[in-house]
């Protein structure tokens, strides 16, 4: 197959040969290969300066990562076959750890598919495309899953910001047999019904799997306070383990509709509430009225999305962490999680701590988690790798 090319200034091949598959737009040498005559989605054959081949990109020249490489071999480009062989590998990988088919089946780069997602509900997908090259070839994506999974159904999830980056439209759409509004799933023994057409993401967050799973062992007999809980991920999972209360808070009345018909689901809709407001205003109401937790989980969105938001979501995090503390018993335990890519654990760990000793409290660090292995982090990219969780035992000196 013969492909255009588009050759890399000198030196700019560096970081692909250390395993990156990212092109940057000022990489290019576009004296030699100017970017504009190139269609979004377009494969091409990227040369180094020396006229070496690196392999195959998908091209978006209308972006700052102007190419994603997807195959280092000139002879595969990325169509069906080439996806069929990547599903299988990524398979293989989740059915080695988790024994029911509810997992991240693709994770874009660390899967070797960088702009796909695609998240498992048993015999239901639900793929999230996020680059022009993975647009091309979508009904490729289509049919190799449906090779390599058979499914029942497969929703395309395709309202998310990534695709305005790439100017690519935003659409939801079955693509391949019935999919319902909400499908179920089974995470540390608990059920949970995710709402997969209106839901956040994918209708479902599988990256905080084991940190939910280590929740657990601390949970049986403590009163839990859930917040920004989405449909109860964590509250409901300490519930399982035995909690003796849980308390759902998030800005979304449907999400804790979720919550309710969740709890209701596992049969312990008596030991869980819901309050619904946005976390500053709901903690501070619980603070005047003297609410006390023995177990905080705070999972918020990200703060900090782009490099720009770096200083004011640092002070994001630690207003919360601060407002979680003051929510706790004595020696008790705070969970804080982040899914921001630009924070790097010290930060929040030094966020924590500074919240702590402004308290004049103790915090000790006793659990440190990432992500899943559904979620592979890919040892030549550090952007794949963004999950925190970390559980700090909060006291009095």
């Amino acid at each position: 197959m013969s492909l255009p090319t588009l050759q890399l200034k000198s030196q700019a091949d560096r970081r692909l040969r250390k395993g990156h598959l990212w092109i940057y737009s000022n990489e290019v040498d576009v004296a030699a290969t100017p970017l504009k005559p190139f269609q979004p989605g377009q494969q091409v054959e990227v040369i180094a300066a020396n006229g070496k081949s690196l392999g195959i990109a998908a091209l978006n020249p209308n972006n700052l990562i102007c190419a994603r490489l997807v195959s280092r071999d000139n002879r595969y480009p990325l169509d069906k076959s080439l996806l069929v062989h990547r599903l299988k590998q990524a398979l293989s990988l989740r059915e080695g750890f988790f024994p029911a088919p509810y997992y991240r089946l693709v994770y874009g780069d660390s899967d070797l598919l960088p702009g796909l997602v695609v998240d498992r509900f048993g015999d239901v997908l639900v793929v999230q495309i996020a680059s022009a090259g993975m647009e091309a070839v979508r009904d490729d994506i289509i049919a190799a899953l449906v090779q390599v999974v058979k499914p029942t159904g497969i929703l395309l999830a395709n309202e998310h910001s990534a695709r305005e980056l790439e100017q690519l439209s935003l659409y939801t759409e079955v693509a391949y047999g019935e999919v319902p509004e909400q499908v179920e799933l089974i995470e540390n023994d608990t059920r949970f019904l995710a709402p997969v057409r209106t839901g956040q993401k994918t209708g479902w967050f599988y990256d905080h799997r084991l940190n939910r799973a280590r929740l657990q062992q601390f949970a049986e007999g403590k009163r839990v306070l859930d917040v920004f809980s989405y449909i109860g991920g964590w509250g409901l999972a300490a519930a399982q383990a035995g909690a003796a209360q849980v308390v759902c808070v998030d800005a979304s009345e449907s999400a804790l509709e979720g919550v309710r018909a969740n709890a209701q689901l596992n049969g312990f809709a008596d030991r869980v509430e819901t309050a619904h407001g946005k976390a500053i205003a709901v903690m501070k109401a619980m603070i005047e009225q003297g609410e006390v937790f023995d177990i905080v989980v705070l999972d918020p969105p990200a703060f900090i999305k782009k490099r720009k938001d770096h200083k004011s979501g640092l002070a994001a995090y630690r207003h919360i962490n601060e407002l979680g503390m003051r929510l706790l018993a004595r020696d008790g335990l705070l969970v804080s999680g982040s899914c921001s890519m630009h924070l790097a654990t010290e930060e929040l760990e030094s966020c924590i701590q500074g919240a702590a000793r402004h308290l004049d409290r103790q915090a000790q660090l006793i659990v440190r988690g990432s992500q899943g292995p559904d979620h592979p982090v890919h040892s030549a990219i550090p952007e794949t790798e963004y999950l925190k969780a970390l559980f700090y035992r909060i006291y009095l000196p």
